[in-house]
Order: structure tokens, then sequence, then C-alpha cells
């Protein structure tokens, strides 16, 4: 097994995963940015759509999202916590006959035929996280495919802000009362991370260059016990379009989730979520700005993409 798995297995199966990931849009302003992107995205791409495979469907914010529009699910993840959190949210909302779930690691789906979904999407991530194997796993992704494809990689013009700014994700708590443990930690050590921060214009330039985020320490820590993050590959736009259109993909469309919110101070960005009005018309132009190809490659977290399978 490659760490890409190990490592994913430990981080996602902690047991507060499930928990944790069902209230990030209670958390944090980008991902009530990239949500809401992203479940328009899905709306306006459902023509024809009977069957989904969602891979790496954490706690089943899409794959219950299409449940309710009577779709039927296959809810993929690697994570337990996750898919008993996912599992409990859709009881809720009454569509558990309209969902399977199923545990499991994106870098074997040979359970799944060829075209055997109309939909197949992933998102925050995953496939950026099983590398060294990334190319493979979208290959996969795009083998059982039948119609329509949307999927979200880790961007590499996205990331690389985050290697010169140590409290990026500060300007986007919430709360900062929150109890959410990450919360607490980026707001307790908001101070010391800027006191001790240094640019690394090498490790800047290493990033652009081969597009990997972690590696040899990830691999101690795991082997240390801990539950490192996921070594992470990061895609440019071009590549991720080219890589798609080798394996079939037609009229590929990528948005860059969170690129207009990005750019707006924290003292800002509550008051326009503090007032449903402001965070309507906030949200209706992130969704327009962020889809603009000229954008896509900074978006916050995700470079996303659309595409038709030719088959």
């Amino acid at each position: 097994m490659d760490y890409s798995q190990k490592i994913s297995e430990r981080q996602w199966n902690q047991p507060d995963k499930g928990e944790l990931e069902s209230h990030r849009e209670e958390t944090y302003i980008d991902d009530i940015i990239q949500k809401d992107h992203i479940e328009r995205k899905l709306l306006k791409n459902l023509d024809g759509i009977g069957t989904v495979f969602d891979g790496g469907a954490g706690s089943g914010r899409f794959s219950i999202l299409l449940a309710k529009r009577g779709l039927k699910v296959t809810h993929f993840d690697i994570s337990q916590p996750m898919i008993d959190k996912a599992r409990e949210l859709a009881e809720k909302e009454g569509v558990l006959d309209r969902i399977t779930f199923v545990k499991g690691a994106l870098e074997d789906l040979s359970a799944y035929k060829d075209g055997e979904f109309d939909l197949v999407m992933s998102f925050d991530a995953p496939v950026s996280y099983t590398y060294p194997n990334q190319e493979r796993v979208l290959s996969e992704l795009v083998r059982i495919c039948g119609k329509r494809i949307v999927i979200s990689v880790s961007s590499r013009l996205g990331s690389l802000p985050y290697l010169a700014n140590p409290v990026q994700k500060n300007q986007f708590i919430l709360d900062e009362n929150s109890e959410d443990p990450f919360v607490r930690w980026l707001v307790e050590h908001r101070a010391e991370a800027v006191e001790g921060f240094t640019i690394r214009k090498s490790e800047l330039d290493r990033v652009m260059a081969d597009g990997l985020l972690g590696g040899e320490q990830e691999i101690a820590e795991y082997e240390n016990g801990g539950a490192p993050w996921c070594i992470t590959y990061t895609f440019m736009p071009d590549e991720l379009e080219r890589l798609l259109g080798g394996l079939g993909v037609r009229n590929v469309r990528l948005s860059g989730p969170g690129a207009f919110g990005r750019t707006i101070p924290r003292e800002i960005l509550l008051k326009i979520m503090n007032d449903p009005a402001q965070k309507k018309d906030f949200l209706d132009f992130c969704y327009v700005y962020d889809s603009n190809k000229y954008v896509c490659g900074m978006g916050k977290d995700n470079l996303l993409a659309i595409g038709e399978k030719i088959l």
C-alpha cells in the first residue's frame, strides 16, 4: 500500500473527522463560498443524469444534495467516521434508500464497470491526495463515468500563496470563539505564526516546478505514529485540462472557487456574511467571477473541472 493511501486512511479516520467536516460551512467562510459554487455547478449539469458516483464523499454534502433530487448515489469514502456521519445526515433528510455507502480508497475502483455512472464527481481534492497515483486515479474516475464528470483538485497557483501567508486561514474564520479545535489553534497561534515566518523562495520555486506539497516529513510523521496531512499534488489549469482531454473528456470548463473571496479582508467578509442580502449578492458575484477562465487557477483551495465523457 502506498503512503498516499496509508496517510489518508489515518488522517481521515480520526474519530472526530465526520462531525467536524459536517460543520465546515458553519465554521469557515471559504467553505461557504466553495460549496456554494460547486452546488450551483452541479445543479446546472444534471440533465440526463440518473446515477452518481461521489468519490471522497466525506460527510455527504453533495451526495445528499443529489439524492434529495431523486438521483441514485454511490457515496464512496476512505473514512468510516465520515460515512457514519453521512449516513446519519442522509437518514435525517429521508434519502437513505437512494444512497449506497462504500468504504474504499480511490486508488482501487476495480469494482466498478466502464461507464457505470452517469455522473462522476469528486470534491475537496481527494485526487490530489493520491500522489504519486493521481493520473491513474483520474483515469479511473473517467473510466467509470458514462456522461459527465465534475471534480476538484488542489490548485498549484491557488496553493502557492499559502507558503507566503501563514495566517491565510484566519481570514475565513466565522467565529473566533468557535470550539472547533483547528479554529482554536489558528487563533491561539496567530501571533507566533507571523513572528516566526520567513519567506522561502526556494520552496516557492520548488512547488511551482513540481507541484508537490509534502513528502518525507509527512512520511516520517506517519511512521512515528502521527496523522499528518496528506501528501498533496497540485495541478496547473492547463495540465488538468490536457489530462482530461487525453482521457476522452470534452468541453472541459474550469473554475476557481474562492478566487474573488480571497481578495477581501476578514472584517468585510464578516459584514457580508452577517447580512443575508449582502451574502446573496456576494455569492452570486463570486460564482460569476470564479467561473471566469482567467482566474480559475487562483481559487482558494481547489481547481474545479466539468466535462462531458465521449463514449
